[in-house]
């Protein structure tokens, strides 16, 4: 991929997610790729990649047309089992075709740097005030913005992309997504 060149994929939050999926009336799913291609996952199923058109490819096998309900089911497997929303561009950059969601256990993502990925439209703020440092935000950070140093809560905001997993995760809501 050139410089310049669009990614294939972007970062959105699951709420982000659930709007794309809800401006569709027919879903395909199909295996992620990256986990057939590998050991496998243990973080989540393997079929989680979800398309809103028959002619997209996908990346993994078991392309199947599925209903809303099992649409839903996906959806609640990557909120439950921290998966990031990446929507993915049609051939030519100019919509959107599907969304798949990934982790650091299996997913090139985050597993070759070379992959590229745009970051999301959202971006974490952090209310340090209201953070009781129980640490969970770090844990679901697979972009590595959220660390802890000296005993304390540090966050990287240009390595935000926009996931809102932490904000999922944050028992007195101390984190929040907002527009970047």
């Amino acid at each position: 991929m050139s410089e310049n060149e669009v990614p294939v994929h972007y970062v959105a939050t699951h709420g982000e997610a659930v709007e794309l999926v809800k401006a569709h009336d027919r879903y395909w799913a199909s295996n992620c790729g990256c986990r057939e291609a590998g050991k496998g996952c243990k973080r989540s199923k393997t079929e989680v990649c979800m398309s809103f058109s028959e002619e997209s490819p996908g990346t993994g096998s078991g392309k199947r047309e599925i209903m809303l309900a099992e649409v839903v089911e996906i959806l609640n497997e990557a909120k439950s089992k921290h998966l990031v929303a990446r929507p993915f561009r049609n051939d030519d950059r100019t919509g959107t075709e599907g969304v798949c969601f990934c982790c650091d256990d299996c997913c090139a993502y985050f597993l070759d740097p070379k992959e590229k990925c745009d970051k999301g439209e959202m971006i974490e703020t952090t209310d340090f005030d209201s953070c009781d440092q129980c640490d969970l935000c770090i844990d679901v950070c697979h972009f590595g913005a959220r660390t802890v140093s000296g005993g304390m809560l540090k966050v990287d905001r240009e390595k935000c992309y926009g996931c809102g997993l932490c904000a999922d995760v944050c028992p007195p809501g101390a984190v929040k997504m907002a527009e970047r």
